[in-house]
Order: C-alpha cells, then sequence, then structure tokens
C-alpha cells in the first residue's frame, strides 16, 4: 500500500527536464508518430497498470486505446503516458494513469451502466468510462475546461458523453438516478446530492479529505443506506463551487 500511496503523490516537471522537452519539441516540430505513442500505451497498461493489481479486462483495453496524449496540453505530450499526474490549466490536472485504472475497475460497470463523472477536465476519464459503459453524464465547474473537453470528445466521436458546466456538488438531478458515480475531485465529505442519485445497488468512489490528506473512498448503496470503504490515501484537486470556495 505504501508504494501506490507514493506512486499516486502530485509530481510536477521540474524547469530543465521542461526545458529539454521544449527545446526538443522546437526542433522536430512535430510530437511523437502514433506509432510510438502506441507502444507507451502499451508498455504503461503493463507495468503501471496490471503489474498493480487491475486485471479487468474492459478496464485495460480501454486504457490501451484511449490515447492519452491528446487530453494534455502539446506541450507536455511526450509525458503523456509516465507514472504521474499532469497540469491541463486553470490549477486542474490529470490523473495518473494507474488511478484512472484503479477507480475505473473498483466501480464494476456493465455495458449497460449510466455513469455521471463528476469533474471533467480535459476529458479522459470520460472517454475511458465511455469505452466501457452505456452512457457518461459529466460535470465540469470551469467552463473553458468543459467546453474544450466536450468539443474533443465530439472529435473523438464520443457521443455517449454528454458534458455540462455546473457545480459538481449538485450532481446531475435530471438524468438520476446513476448506476455509478466517480468523483475526481476532492471534496471535504460526500455531498448528500450525490448519495441521493445513486441507484440502489450502485457504487460510488470519491476522494474525500482536506488538501493534504485525502482518502479514497468505495461507497456502495444497500437499502438506502451506503456502506463506506476507505481503499487508499490519494491527492485530488479540491472540489470548489462556483466561488471557488472549498466543499
Amino acid at each position: 500500500m505504501k508504494a501506490l500511496t507514493e506512486q499516486n503523490r502530485f509530481k510536477t516537471i521540474s524547469a530543465p527536464v521542461l526545458l529539454v522537452f521544449l527545446l526538443f519539441f522546437h526542433c522536430t516540430g512535430s510530437p511523437q508518430p502514433s506509432e510510438e505513442f502506441k507502444k507507451q500505451r502499451e508498455q504503461m497498461v503493463k507495468w503501471q497498470i496490471e503489474a498493480r493489481g487491475v486485471t479487468d479486462k474492459r478496464v485495460l483495453d480501454a486504457m490501451r486505446k484511449v490515447e492519452r496524449h491528446l487530453f494534455v496540453p502539446s506541450e507536455l505530450a511526450a509525458y503523456a503516458y509516465a507514472d504521474q499526474p499532469l497540469p491541463v490549466g486553470y490549477n486542474q490536472t490529470i490523473s495518473q494513469p494507474y488511478i484512472v485504472a484503479f477507480m475505473t475497475e473498483a466501480l464494476k460497470l456493465s455495458p449497460t451502466s449510466k455513469v455521471l463523472e463528476i469533474g471533467t477536465g480535459s476529458g479522459y476519464q470520460a472517454a475511458i468510462l465511455a469505452e466501457i459503459c452505456d452512457s457518461v453524464f459529466s460535470v465540469e465547474i470551469v467552463n473553458e475546461l468543459g467546453t474544450k473537453a466536450k468539443a474533443l470528445l465530439k472529435s473523438l466521436n464520443y457521443n455517449n458523453v454528454f458534458i455540462r458546466i455546473g457545480d459538481g456538488y449538485q450532481g446531475w438531478p435530471e438524468y438520476a438516478p446513476f448506476d455509478a458515480i466517480i468523483v475526481t475531485c476532492a471534496p471535504t465529505h460526500v455531498p448528500e446530492p450525490l448519495k441521493e442519485q445513486l441507484v440502489e445497488g450502485g457504487k460510488m468512489i470519491i476522494p474525500v479529505g482536506e488538501t493534504n490528506y485525502q482518502e479514497l473512498i468505495l461507497l456502495v448503496k444497500k437499502k438506502g443506506r451506503l456502506i463506506q470503504q476507505s481503499v487508499l490515501p490519494v491527492r485530488f484537486v479540491p472540489m470548489v463551487d462556483q466561488n471557488k470556495r472549498k466543499y
């Protein structure tokens, strides 16, 4: 468990390393070819995800298929398959690949599942979910990120992903209940509206806690009650309202 915790700590790219990459990018004039990215995805799945215990074939296939480098800023494309989160602008990040796979597998999705995602970000997690389940309803509070993710996902023909700009704490009641809920930003407690929007027997995975310490929590709704289990120490960006106040 300690190794998993250390792998999930937020890592920043040092200025010298980033400078070397930018110089390389400027000299070559183009990113790495698609075949090289495909090779990197295979290595990512093998060494970062399968080696840590993720076994769901549908999750592994989705992680191999979705082109993660399209969901990060172009100047960071060379780092897209590295074992770390990356900034995507507006103080938001794209999660470490292992964490994306781990959270997705924990929900035990089926091809008919309807999933609510809180925190669209660049749209990568939504794309992974869209490869596995029937429909994804994703809420993003940052207008610029949500708009960009919507356009990107549409261009990639993810027609089963629906994005709304709004307050994720409130969920998306118009389309509730959901078979599963995944939250990619951390409130200090589990939001009541999300509890209410989870179907009986459904699962929610959510990071909960203060900025410096959070627990990834898996909840299962049984007879109207939520059974809670802490599964992993993590660090996510905080959940905020439209005035950037933390929940």
